[in-house]
């Protein structure tokens, strides 16, 4: 199997899967629940911490995620704001960042992070989609 090539289906090669979940489990620790990317079309979870159940609705979650995003982006296209950078959700038992480049997004679970370690992860994620593109 090439390095580009997808694996059966999934919208990402097991290299870019891993360096995905590396990158993200690099930047945050164990305080990484679940990493999943997705794109208009297509998701795939790369990461599930081992002491949490594979048991989330990820269809349901892609489906709102990729919506908010392309409603967030369009809405706040040229405001004095500037570009759009990432959404923090805060849950009771953790956080979900989600961080779009282009027509793709990723979405990581966590633990308590400061709001540096969010930006961390933000940009080593953002670099790493934008290396694919």
């Amino acid at each position: 199997m090439s390095d580009e090539e997808p694996m059966s289906e999934k919208p990402l090669t097991e290299k870019r899967a891993d360096q995905l979940k590396t990158a993200c489990r690099s930047a945050v620790g164990d305080n990484c629940r679940s990493v999943t990317y997705f794109d208009a079309t297509n998701y795939m979870q790369v990461y599930l911490r081992g002491d949490l159940e594979q048991d989330a609705d990820l269809m349901s979650f892609i489906g709102h995620e990729w919506h908010d995003y392309k409603t967030t982006t369009d809405a706040y296209a040229g405001s004095e704001l500037g570009n759009y950078e990432y959404t923090i959700r805060n849950f009771e038992n953790g956080f979900l960042v989600r961080v779009g480049v282009g027509d793709s997004g990723v979405f990581v679970t966590t633990d308590g992070l400061k709001l540096k370690d969010f930006d961390s992860l933000v940009a080593t994620i953002t670099e790493l989609l934008e290396s694919w593109d």
